[in-house]
């Protein structure tokens, strides 16, 4: 859920699962633009991609626009709809803390954060809409949560062909289902499915909160338990899916070839609480208002944007962004 993935530079209880993945789905073909079968949703992660901008080439000027990030953003914002996007969406952490920080003392907050981005976060968010761009900027939830929403929403319209959640970000590898739902680096000009996420951490998507909450996340702040590596945790999860079903002793786990099992299962004993809590801070939440696709059709900028897009020192975006419109 950190905003920094993948950018270059840069008592017991039991936590329920809320994520979005371990469901079978139909096979889509990778295309950007909408087909017979319908229309192609993206989903993009705003404070992720204000930081690509930022650590990006616009962070490599010493004579660049204070404004230059959420220049960025927008124009690659028109760029994704230039090539046949029609449903777009943007969250963003407008608060950088979230419920998440009550739950976990080291949990990413904004401490030491460039103030050039933190002043950025809102701009971004205003022009977003007045460019005519859904937004959802989160307070108490996060991004992701809402793209997590989103993309549930999305899925369960017969309409959509495909659901696109423009990030790297790991935490929403959660979310993907078959070719369906699918995440997209723009960065790399990636499509990471559900063959990808398997590739990428060695258990599906359903599994994707339980590997971090043993492995635990450095970008976002939580260590999960000690000894347990990413290779322990896959190989683990993939026969069990999740922690619960993890038993007690390593005698009962059958996985030949595995070393230091037993040291593993009595960490996991000893510490299981703690495990259920760095996978409930991994775990989209998916029960969040977002609207419905409908109202996420782009359909030109708002009478507004002419000025945002002035004062942000880039008129040009507004040209731009009307010429894209005439021609729908």
């Amino acid at each position: 859920m950190w905003f920094a993935d993948g950018v270059d530079a840069f008592d017991s209880v039991v936590w329920p699962i809320l994520g979005c993945g371990g469901r079978p789905a139909p096979i889509c073909e990778n295309r950007l633009v909408s087909d017979s079968r319908g229309h192609r949703v993206h989903l993009i992660d705003g404070t992720y991609e204000l930081f690509r901008q930022h650590y990006g080439q616009a962070g490599k000027h010493e004579q660049e626009s204070p404004f230059a990030a959420t220049v960025g953003v927008l124009s690659s914002t028109l760029q994704l709809l230039a090539q046949g996007a029609t449903h777009v969406a943007v969250a963003s952490d407008h608060i950088i803390e979230s419920f998440r920080n009550d739950l976990w003392a080291g949990y990413k907050s904004s401490a030491g954060m460039a103030e050039e981005l933190l002043v950025q976060i809102p701009l971004m968010e205003q022009a977003l809409i007045a460019m005519g761009v859904t937004t959802w900027a989160m307070i108490e939830h996060e991004a992701d949560d809402a793209l997590g929403a989103a993309a549930l929403v999305a899925d369960a319209d017969p309409t959509v062909a495909q659901v696109r959640i423009v990030t790297p970000d790991k935490d929403l590898g959660q979310c993907v289902r078959g070719t369906r739902v699918v995440q997209y680096d723009r960065r790399k000009d990636e499509v990471i499915d559900e063959a990808g996420v398997i590739a990428k951490f060695g258990v599906g998507p359903a599994s994707v909160p339980d590997y971090l909450g043993l492995v635990g996340d450095s970008a976002d702040g939580f260590p999960g338990l000690p000894g347990w590596g990413s290779k322990g945790a896959s190989t683990v999860l993939a026969k069990f899916t999740h922690i619960e079903a993890i038993p007690a002793s390593a005698a009962d786990w059958h996985i030949p070839g595995l070393r230091g099992a037993e040291k593993l299962a009595a960490t996991l004993r000893d510490q299981y609480d703690a495990a259920l809590l760095f996978r409930h801070i991994a775990t989209v939440v998916t029960d969040i208002e977002v609207g419905s696709v409908p109202e996420w059709r782009w359909q030109g900028p708002t009478d507004e944007f002419t000025a945002f897009a002035t004062d942000l020192g880039a008129p040009q975006l507004t040209d731009r962004a009307k010429r894209l419109a005439d021609g729908r």
